[in-house]
């Protein structure tokens, strides 16, 4: 097993869950519900089938005979017809009517949706889980004061659980772009050779209204409201753009929380979690790197870069049907969901573990804290009886002065103590040092934390209770 390649999407970061949707197992499984949901509505629309030919093929829908389609492959080069020829082995008596007036395309494109939609399915669960995570974060430190940064630099203060909000609006918006491509996906149905179900017509005698009936009664069997009005050959391949646009958009979101994450890891203020026996670094042993961030991000980029793929192949389909979709879909679209699920799979497990340090966020904001009262303070000290213009034009000259203390000194901040010399401010250091309550300054950050998950996030946890609970597996 050691002499081949095997990709790290399977072996390293997707889950068992993800990998069996996409697994031979799963796809040949859903193509003989296929040809049975194609024989039973045939039969129901009067072909001459009988109900001993759709109970043979069901008794063996689930005894996948791979030996044999691996081996008729080899002769007539055609999955499709292989494995029409290994189930018609197991089905004698069905063995004619199996795939009747149907292309190949009628169970690889409908299993193709089948298999996207129970993955988007998937996604969804635990894009939901790491909602309900992090608003548990969101609401433990909602008052929790702390450094905001532009530029990355040191700006108004905020609170750590209102900088979680942040992340989970773009989850979000995540999911609500999920929900509309899940809720407007549909079976291909079954079009024939060019889409115009010609074969069918001449099946049902002409019958134009049977035809019509053959798509949406498939669909109700295989549980879609129904398949798309018009096709080519294949369904759109546009579909498979829509879908994957789904999946780098969570990427693009997780992407930007493990950005945060890393860099409050940098400053010492939150950290992923860090396990006892954790290296974090083969030559420093001291050093605890953000690598399930790191991680997230690495899989993000690959997911956001693998959209292009079906992009390419919709924009270069010709008319009805070309071949050239193949090989990629076969890649990308697996591939971006392994990769997907991964990225979830971690982000349940930074948020489940991360670890903030309040002392560590209280010393940063300290040292931050008088420049950003400054604008309290001059008003505390007009009130005292002082002049507004002239103590801004002070309060811009000490803020420099103890900037220079800071950076080219590498002293404390000490704009309080310059302040508090000043006569002009009439404001003792103690009046000032009363002045410097984190709190005072984070605006409504509190207030909006908790009108964010009672108005917007706790609904959808209400709605979706019985997909709460996902526990990440990393295994690495």
């Amino acid at each position: 097993m050691y002499d081949r390649y095997v990709s790290p999407l399977s072996e390293r970061y997707a889950s068992k869950e993800m990998q069996y949707i996409f697994s031979p197992d799963k796809k040949f499984r859903t193509w003989r519900r296929l040809w049975i949901a194609l024989a039973e509505t045939e039969k129901e629309l009067g072909l001459p089938i009988t109900q001993e030919q759709i109970d043979e093929l069901k008794a063996h829908k689930d005894e996948i005979n791979f030996d044999v389609a691996k081996e008729r492959e080899k002769l007539v080069r055609h999955d499709v017809m292989s494995h029409v020829y290994a189930y018609g082995v197991q089905c004698p008596t069905a063995k004619g009517i199996i795939h009747l007036g149907a292309t190949s395309c009628y169970v690889g494109d409908n299993t193709d949706i089948i298999i996207m939609t129970e993955a988007l399915k998937l996604v969804r669960k635990k894009l939901i889980s790491v909602l309900d995570e992090l608003a548990k974060f969101a609401d433990k430190y909602k008052a929790q004061p702390t450094l905001a940064f532009t530029h990355f630099q040191p700006a108004q203060p905020t609170t750590v659980g209102k900088r979680a909000t942040l992340w989970m609006m773009e989850l979000k918006q995540d999911l609500d772009d999920l929900d509309y491509v899940l809720g407007s996906l549909r079976l291909l149905g079954s079009k024939g050779t060019t889409g115009t179900q010609a074969s069918f017509l001449e099946l049902f005698d002409g019958d134009h209204a049977k035809c019509r009936k053959v798509d949406q009664m498939i669909a109700e069997k295989m549980g879609f409201d129904g398949c798309y009005p018009v096709s080519g050959q294949t369904y759109s391949r546009k579909q498979d753009t829509r879908v994957l646009n789904v999946l780098a958009g969570i990427a693009q979101s997780a992407h930007k929380f493990s950005n945060d994450i890393r860099l409050l890891q940098h400053l010492k203020e939150v950290e992923e979690p860090f396990e006892k026996n954790q290296i974090g670094s083969s030559a420093m042993a001291y050093k605890r790197n953000p690598m399930r961030s790191e991680r997230m991000a690495s899989l993000a980029n690959y997911v956001m870069a693998d959209v292009m793929n079906p992009m390419l192949v919709a924009s270069t389909q010709w008319f009805e049907r070309t071949l050239d979709d193949s090989a990629n879909k076969r890649l990308s679209v697996p591939e971006g969901f392994l990769a997907i699920d991964g990225i979830l799979d971690l982000y349940l497990n930074v948020v489940d573990g991360l670890v903030v340090y309040p002392k560590v966020i209280e010393k940063h904001m300290m040292a931050e804290l008088p420049f950003m009262a400054t604008e309290n303070i001059m008003m505390d000290a007009v009130k005292a009886g002082g002049d507004r213009q002239e103590l801004h034009e002070k309060i811009r000259t000490l803020s420099m002065e103890a900037g220079k203390n800071v950076k080219e000194k590498g002293l404390d901040n000490n704009l309080l103590e310059l302040i508090a010399a000043d006569p002009a401010f009439n404001l003792s250091l103690d009046d000032l040092k009363a002045a410097m309550k984190p709190e005072r300054y984070t605006g409504r950050a509190k207030e909006q934390v908790d009108e964010f998950l009672a108005e917007v996030i706790q609904p959808i946890l209400d709605a979706n209770k019985e997909d709460l609970g996902v526990k990440a597996e990393i295994n690495v």
